[in-house]
C-alpha cells in the first residue's frame, strides 16, 4: 500500500464543523475552500475524507482517463434506495449493458418526435399566460417539464395530476439531503415524518410506473414513447434478453427525476438572467423570430437558433441545476504530488470551475 501524501485542508476542529457548514451553505463552502487551499483541497465530512478537486484537467483525469478506478459516490450510492440500478446509479458490465438496450430510445426519429411534443406543450401553457400578470415561473416550469416528461416518457397526460405527482417528486428530492448525511442510514430507519413522507412518495410513483409497465406489456403496443422502447428493448449484444420490470421501473423512474427538476430549474434561470438583461433578451427573440416566422420550433430548426443555444449554454455555465459530482477511489489514486488512500471521495463542482476566471473572463458576467 502506497503511503498516503495528503492536499491541504482546514485543521479538525469541532467536531462536525464542516458538515454544519456544508448543510447550510454548500456552494459558499465549497468556495471558500477552494479560495484558501487552491485546486486540490482536502477536508472531513461527516466522517469520510472528501478531495475537492477544481482544475478542469484534474476532473477529467477522474471521470475520464483513470475512471475504472472509481466508483459513484455516497449521494448516488444512496439515491439507489429510491432509483435502484437505473443508469444513473449503476455501475460497470450492468450500466454498460443497460446503456445498449436505452440506445434505440434516443434514435434520430425518436429525439424528433419528443421535440414536437416538446413545442407543442409549450406553446399550450405559453397560451395560458396574459400580458402583464404575475407568474411564479418556477412552478409553470415545473408543471411544464412534467407535462412533458409524462407524454414523452409514457405517453401519458399527466397534467390532472400534476400537483399531486410533483408533491411527490418535491418530497423525494428533499429527502436526497439526508441521504448525504452521515447519520443518513440511521435517520431513515427512524418514524420522522421525513421519512414517512419519502415512503408515501415513493410507493405512490411506484404504484404509477408499474401499473403503466403492466398495461403496456399487456397490449403490447408501441405508442412512441420511451416507455415502450424500455419494454420492447432487447441486448442483441449480449444474452438477448430484455428488462424485468424492476429494471424498466428503475431506468423510467430515473429519467423521471431527471427530465423534471433539474430542467425546470434549468429553465427558470435562464427566465430569470433574460429579465436582467433586456438587449440580448431582445435579441434572442428577433432570432427566434427571424428563423421560425410564427411557427412551433421543430428539431431541425436547433442548428439555426444559435444565439439561442448560446443564452441556454451561458445560463447552464452560471447556474448548472446539477452542480456538483463525485466518485469514489477503488484503489490509492495519485493526483499531482499527493497519493489519496482508497475510499477517499473525490469531488468537483461544475459551478465553481464555471465561474473561475481562469477559464471565463468576468465569470459572474452574463455574456
Amino acid at each position: 500500500m502506497t503511503t498516503a501524501i495528503l492536499p491541504p485542508g482546514p485543521a479538525r476542529t469541532l467536531p462536525g464543523a464542516i458538515l454544519i457548514g456544508f448543510q447550510r451553505d454548500p456552494i459558499g463552502t465549497l468556495t471558500r475552500l477552494k479560495r484558501r487551499y487552491g485546486d486540490i483541497a482536502q477536508f472531513r465530512l461527516g466522517g469520510e475524507r472528501v478531495v475537492l478537486i477544481s482544475d478542469p484537467e484534474l476532473i477529467r483525469d477522474v471521470l475520464v482517463t483513470h475512471h475504472s478506478n472509481f466508483t459513484k459516490s455516497r449521494g448516488l450510492e444512496r439515491a439507489k434506495r429510491l432509483l435502484g440500478e437505473g443508469l444513473l446509479t449503476s455501475e460497470g458490465e450492468f450500466h454498460l449493458r443497460q446503456r445498449r438496450l436505452m440506445q434505440p430510445a434516443f434514435h434520430r426519429k425518436r429525439i424528433n418526435s419528443y421535440g414536437a411534443t416538446m413545442a407543442r406543450y409549450a406553446d399550450r401553457a405559453r397560451g395560458r399566460w396574459q400580458d402583464g400578470a404575475t407568474l411564479d415561473i418556477h412552478h409553470e416550469m415545473m408543471e411544464l417539464t412534467l407535462a412533458i416528461v409524462g407524454k414523452t416518457l409514457f405517453d401519458a397526460d399527466v397534467e390532472d395530476e400534476a400537483d399531486e405527482i410533483g408533491s411527490a417528486l418535491s418530497d423525494i428530492i428533499g429527502q436526497f439531503n439526508i441521504f448525504m448525511l452521515s447519520l443518513g442510514e440511521v435517520l431513515e430507519r427512524l418514524p420522522l415524518p421525513s421519512t414517512r413522507r419519502f415512503q408515501r412518495a415513493k410507493t405512490r410513483l411506484d404504484d404509477t410506473i408499474y401499473r403503466m409497465i403492466e398495461e403496456r406489456r399487456r397490449s403490447g403496443e408501441d405508442r412512441g414513447d420511451l416507455l415502450s422502447m424500455l419494454i420492447a428493448a432487447q441486448d442483441t449484444e449480449g444474452d438477448g434478453a430484455g428488462m424485468s420490470d424492476q429494471q424498466v421501473r428503475d431506468e423510467a423512474l430515473t429519467l423521471f427525476l431527471a427530465g423534471h427538476e433539474t430542467t425546470a430549474n434549468a429553465l427558470t434561470w435562464t427566465w430569470y438572467l433574460l429579465s436582467q438583461y433586456p438587449a440580448i433578451e431582445a435579441r434572442m427573440h428577433a432570432e427566434i423570430d427571424s428563423v421560425l416566422e410564427g411557427r412551433l420550433p421543430t428539431v431541425e430548426d436547433l442548428p439555426r437558433l444559435t444565439y439561442t443555444r448560446m443564452v441556454l449554454a451561458e445560463s447552464l455555465r452560471l447556474y448548472p441545476p446539477a452542480w456538483i459530482i463525485g466518485r469514489r477511489a477503488i484503489n490509492d489514486y495519485q493526483i499531482r504530488d499527493y497519493v489519496l488512500p482508497a475510499r477517499t471521495v473525490l469531488i468537483m463542482s461544475q459551478y465553481l470551475v464555471h465561474r473561475d476566471a481562469r477559464w471565463y473572463p468576468e465569470p459572474e458576467h452574463f455574456d
